[in-house]
């Protein structure tokens, strides 16, 4: 594999790990359906997203998660489930999008993309759930129509340019980071005030 296309597939496979963790249906969709329209090529190991069905299936469910994630408190409980969706199918993206790799690099790409998978998936429901305690719901929307556009954003910017997307997943991996940190430190003074 040439240099261009190993950053290519790891910008794929951190592009598909993390946007999983915002929003799996939607980029499984996407992913399936520029494949089919040849605009992603996308290595044989992820040739079935490609399937109708799997684009047909991802797309209702997209549809049924943009409709959930903008009810305030419903979104929440959506999150809960979905981490147990989420994370193991960004992993699962990540390693396949590796395509014919060495099983030990296969296997490496599941492991960091599922803790990629899970950092954007935790930073986005605690985010979601700060965001729940305003009574008004155009807080919630703004977020939820702000994670798409950041899907939309960050898929486009992986294909246009695997080095900046790579560049920008470092950089908001760093941020999640220190999100996800603050929002430990804001729990457990929540919950040493109550006891």
């Amino acid at each position: 594999m040439a240099d261009g296309g190993l950053v290519e597939s790891i910008a794929l496979a951190g592009g598909l790990a993390w946007a999983s963790g915002l929003r799996l249906y939607l980029v499984v969709f996407l992913a399936g359906a520029l494949s089919w329209f040849g605009y992603l090529n996308l290595p044989d190991s992820l040739a079935v997203l490609r399937h109708p069905l799997v684009i047909g299936v991802a797309g209702v469910m997209a549809v049924a998660e943009l409709v959930a994630d903008k009810v305030p408190a419903f979104d929440s409980l959506w999150d809960g489930f979905q981490t147990f969706i989420r994370i193991p199918a960004g992993a699962l993206l990540a390693a396949f999008a590796l395509g014919d790799a060495d099983p030990a690099w296969m296997v490496a790409a599941g492991l960091i993309g599922g803790a990629i998978t899970a950092g954007t998936h935790f930073a986005k429901a605690g985010s979601r759930l700060a965001i729940n305690a305003s009574p008004e719901p155009f807080s919630n929307w703004l977020a939820s129509f702000g994670e798409e556009g950041m899907v939309l954003g960050g898929l486009w910017a992986m294909l246009a340019s695997p080095w900046l997307f790579l560049g920008l997943l470092a950089l908001f991996l760093l941020l999640v980071g220190f999100l996800l940190v603050r929002l430990a430190d804001l729990l457990k003074s929540i919950f040493l005030r109550k006891g």
